[in-house]
């Protein structure tokens, strides 16, 4: 499974399919393996109270996932993060559940799916 992170009101605006910003604006879909994805929240969604979690398949994907570095500014320690260049298909979503912060912004738990 892969995981990818977005707002409440980003994820209900995508109903007729879901397509990010960075798709257009990069060229892919930003994912992170689940072992990342509270370092990813805390480096880029800390005290964000209305995200959540997308769990995805990447076997029911249809465009093409890369694993590659790192985009952005932060050094991720050579890790490679998956990369969807297109939509996320609606049928390679396994589940979408909130990722709470703790009371300081910190993410620091995942949530169970």
């Amino acid at each position: 499974m892969i995981c990818h992170l977005v707002s409440r009101s980003e994820w209900a605006a995508g109903a007729d399919g879901y397509r990010p910003a960075s798709l257009g604006d990069e060229g892919f879909v930003h994912f992170s393996a689940p072992e990342l994805v509270l370092e990813t929240a805390n480096l880029y969604y800390r005290g964000r109270t209305d995200m959540l979690l997308v769990v995805v398949d990447p076997q029911g994907l249809t465009a093409p996932l890369r694993w590659e570095p790192a985009a952005g500014p932060a050094d991720r320690g050579g890790a490679l993060f998956p990369h969807l260049y297109g939509p996320i298909d609606a049928a390679a979503v396994r589940v979408v559940v909130p990722l709470p912060c703790a009371p300081d912004g910190s993410f620091t738990a995942m949530p169970t799916f």
